[in-house]
């Protein structure tokens, strides 16, 4: 099959109903699988078929002061307090920084649009409405966004962005080998709001890409701080995003006019492990006899490498 057939093809498929998916039916899974090496080559043809007018996403998207910190403290780790300096602390765990350029937005988010006007299948995360934003990202997960440009953006944004800073400030290191990402519109009429939880990463960057003028109300976020027993709100600003320890409990207020687009992506662990809540260090979470290695005992070298092993096929949803 040429890629040009598997772009006809893709956009003739019927998606399951929703009421199937949010059930997770075994015949959801199968359609995406069954698909998925077509979606692949369709993705592929849709940039082709649209190379003259689609951007190609890549870290030019991204605030010019993190990107000149991060690309210094890969070239020279020992300057990554640089990195840390643009990163506010909310409470313990949760960090706030300028994440994507505010004048490129508009750019990001054309993109996302001609990903939704392409016809091309795709999955929403289980137990959201199939907004129009809301897309998986990452290559484990079925009916995900398989643009190769995007794919090349999305793990820049993992491997030389939000391990090491989340390694820098949250110490994740040896439980983020893995990846896991999806985009979410909140709207009155549709997903609103998102009750008291935790996540299962061991590190989560919650990114808003809403446009200056898209403005929204309600939709404050709120994160338990576990030591003083205090709660603190933040509201999400274009490009601003808030990275946080996967067990930080944290709550979203209904919004109440507008719309708020995010982008959210995870890293932890091989098999989906995470750091023990409140532990001091890193280790095996079977108690094997491996070596724990203290956060203190991280060298700044280690934290801005890439892990080498292969990805896994676990999912969260």
């Amino acid at each position: 099959m040429t890629n040009n057939n598997a772009l006809e093809q893709a956009r003739a498929l019927s998606l399951p109903p929703r009421k199937a998916a949010l059930k997770r039916e075994a015949s959801v899974s199968l359609f995406w699988n069954n698909h998925r090496e077509m979606l692949e080559d369709a993705w592929a043809a849709w940039e082709i078929e649209n190379k003259n007018n689609l951007l190609i996403p890549d870290e030019s998207l991204l605030d010019p002061r993190l990107r000149k910190a991060v690309n210094e403290a890969w070239e020279d780790p020992k300057k990554e307090q640089a990195v840390a300096d643009l990163w506010e602390e909310i409470i313990p765990g949760v960090y706030v920084a300028q994440f994507f350029d505010v004048d490129r937005l508009a750019d990001f988010r054309q993109y996302l649009e001609a990903v939704a006007n392409s016809q091309i299948p795709r999955r929403a995360p289980y137990g959201i409405q199939l907004n129009r934003y809301g897309i998986m990202l990452d290559p484990r997960s079925e009916g995900h966004l398989a643009a190769p440009n995007f794919q090349a953006f999305y793990n820049a944004m993992m491997d030389r962005y939000m391990r090491p800073i989340a390694r820098l400030l949250l110490g994740t290191y040896g439980y983020d080998n893995q990846t896991f990402g999806f985009s979410i519109q909140y709207n009155p009429d549709k997903d609103k709001d998102l009750h008291a939880h935790t996540d299962a990463s061991a590190a989560t960057l919650n990114i808003n890409i809403n446009l200056p003028e898209e403005k929204f109300t309600g939709s404050q976020v709120d994160f338990h701080d576990k030591t003083t027993g205090k709660t603190i709100q933040t509201v999400f600003e274009p490009g601003k995003a808030i990275i946080h320890s996967g067990s930080v409990p944290h709550a979203t207020h209904p919004i109440t006019s507008g719309q708020r687009n995010n982008l959210v992506v995870w890293l932890y662990g091989d098999r989906m492990q995470i750091p023990r809540a409140g532990a001091s260090s890193y280790g095996d979470l079977n108690h094997s006899a491996t070596k724990v290695e203290t956060i203190e005992n991280i060298s700044p070298l280690q934290r801005w490498t890439v892990p080498n092993a292969p990805k896994d096929t676990y999912a969260p949803f």
